[in-house]
């Protein structure tokens, strides 16, 4: 078998050709979303089409950038710039807010000779690349292409469909905060063998499950589960854009209720979103019941997200064993692991202070000991785990804290034109196992009980004297500590002084704070008690931030070191801030 996307693609289309493959609801023009529909046959058709109008350019063995909005458009794209031999770039618009400087860097690392788009998103695409220094590409639709006619008694190419399983299929930029961006080589053989990881995690089959999903298409975890793991799984898959999720929570819902045996994924904030803004006259429309999965990808997954969105939608069918926190990275592909099927989630108390040691004791939450409740994100399916000292590289036991390193099928090949980089973090070797190579994640865990939970980042460890603070358990403190602070927009982080390194935490108001200057130092005396008292550290300096001047991810995640840079170069007014006497004592 060619483990390609093209051979899975038509061998879905010879199947079940007129069965419904790809359902795209949009919800620009009527509150209600209006479902637009490919079957299988007729995606195998537009994607062959394009394919060949592709190779006819030249972009065969070329970077094709994908800038359309979410739509079909951007599925067809993406699929026939795979089959015709390109190397796929999925980015996104011009036109999405804030985002602008991420597309312009990624543009110039991938060098594309070609950025496909929608009709209507052309002239911004267009401008926007012809105002890039350097950038020199065509940007083109699908229907522009198509209708340019080629060579004269030049057959079909018979080879549009023929690609080779170790041929790079696309370049996944990671959602990271950082300015250069990193590009990471995804071969067929890759995102095919973690599609069927994942299909077998979540026990997703065909004739019986589909997907649900308004994750981004340029997300890796958008990008598999609306696009890749349908194909090859052979199930159909619903979408609709982010911000139709973002304008209204509820229509996400509604989907899943529509389409049974949905398999369906988002970041801790989008439930606790659903919590907030979905009305109770909306929740009783919903039916969750049939759900087949719901995977919470969060690093790390929260206990509180978890109990708020099941309480609030156990009425309407939400059981506990369907939200599956999970773990991976692009690196990986995606998809590492899950928590087990038909199970609820396992939340553990573990001794906060032998955490930040290196040692995970499982301990009682009593008040006069600090603890970190952790979330396990199951075992790794299909591929290898270990926990690993990051430093001496010697494999650790169970119940130590260190890196996660991979190894398995669908492990990405490198970073595209970075290859000291990618020998570091894809090549790694383990003390005294010269068994193959690792891949570093960079992302700190433990095993416990066989489940990986993971503790956090490397490069976001907050170390104050010496001793290790985990930010997301500051953070969900400071959260806590005040209503004013607006929940999933508070960054903490070191920063360097002449003393030694100090916490600094920025937190965004609430939305509906009509007097953040006023509520200013009551705030924060609640989050330096809080902190204080819970984690044994002083906040250095503490920023009350406007709403959505917290930077995140594309992905959705606060970006905590390009927060860290802004308050460096002074983004924030010191009127942000309570007076200072005294701030460190």
């Amino acid at each position: 078998m060619s483990d390609t996307i093209s051979h899975h693609l038509a061998q879905a289309a010879a199947r079940t050709p007129e069965e419904t493959a790809f359902t795209f609801v949009d919800f620009s023009t009527d509150r209600d979303g209006v479902p637009s529909t490919l079957t299988w046959r007729r995606l195998e058709k537009r994607v062959r089409v394009l394919a060949t109008a592709l190779r006819r350019t030249g972009a065969a063995g070329e970077r094709v950038a994908i800038v359309a909005p979410q739509n079909l458009d951007y599925v067809v794209g993406f699929l026939a710039a795979t089959c015709a031999g390109a190397i796929a770039v999925p980015l996104f618009p011009p036109a999405l807010p804030g985002h602008a400087e991420k597309l312009a860097a990624a543009l110039a690392d991938a060098d594309p000779v070609l950025a496909l788009t929608s009709p209507g998103s052309l002239v911004a695409a267009e401008k926007f690349c012809a105002d890039q220094d350097g950038l020199r590409l065509r940007v083109a639709t699908e229907q522009e292409l198509t209708s340019e006619p080629g060579p004269q008694g030049v057959p079909e190419d018979e080879e549009t469909f023929e690609r080779h399983p170790e041929d790079c299929a696309y370049l996944q930029y990671t959602s990271g905060s950082t300015r250069v961006p990193s590009g990471v080589e995804i071969t067929h053989a890759n995102v095919c063998a973690n599609a069927r990881q994942a299909l077998e995690a979540y026990d997703i089959r065909t004739g019986r499950n589909c997907t649900v999903g308004w994750l981004p298409l340029y997300h890796d975890m958008g990008l598999v589960l609306a696009i890749v793991m349908p194909i090859v799984g052979h199930v159909p898959s619903v979408l609709m854009e982010p911000l139709a999720f973002v304008q209204q929570p509820v229509r996400w819902l509604r989907l899943l209720t529509r389409y049974p045996g949905a398999l369906t994924a988002a970041p801790n904030f989008a439930y606790d979103y659903c919590v907030r803004r979905v009305t109770d006259e909306e929740r009783a429309e919903l039916s969750l019941g049939s759900v087949a999965a719901m995977v919470n990808g969060s690093e790390p997954v929260t206990e509180q997200t978890l109990q708020r969105f099941q309480q609030a939608f156990a009425p309407v069918g939400m059981a506990p064993t369907l939200m599956r926190p999970s773990y991976g990275l692009a690196e990986a592909t995606v998809f590492v692991s899950a928590s087990p099927a038909g199970e609820a989630p396992a939340v553990t108390c573990f001794d906060r202070d032998a955490l930040a040691a290196g040692t995970a004791r499982v301990t009682e939450a009593t008040g006069s000991r600090a603890v970190t409740r952790l979330v396990g994100c199951g075992r790794p399916t299909g591929q290898e785990a270990a926990i690993v000292d990051p430093v001496t590289r010697v494999r650790l036991e169970d119940g130590h804290v260190g890196e996660v390193w991979l190894r398995g099928p669908n492990v990405g090949r490198g970073y595209w034109g970075r290859p000291e980089q990618s020998e570091a973090t894809f090549r790694a070797t383990v003390d005294g196992d010269d068994a193959g190579r690792w891949l570093r994640t960079g992302d700190l865990a433990l095993r416990h009980d066989g489940q990986l939970y993971i503790t956090g980042r490397i490069k976001d460890l907050v170390i104050i004297d010496g001793t290790n603070h985990y930010p997301q358990d500051i953070e969900q403190t400071v959260e806590s500590a005040h209503p004013a602070i607006r929940r999933h927009h508070t960054a903490a982080f070191s920063v360097l002084t002449d003393d030694g390194e100090h916490l600094v935490v920025v937190a965004e108001h609430a939305r509906d704070l009509t007097d953040p200057d006023g509520a200013l130092d009551e705030v924060a005396r609640a989050v330096r008690a809080a902190v204080s008292a819970g984690h044994a550290i002083a906040v250095h300096d503490f920023v009350l931030a406007e709403p959505g001047t917290v930077p995140h991810t594309t992905s959705g995640k606060v970006a905590r070191g390009a927060c860290r840079e802004r308050y460096l170069q002074g983004t924030w007014n010191p009127d942000t801030r309570e007076q200072r006497t005294g701030a460190t004592a």
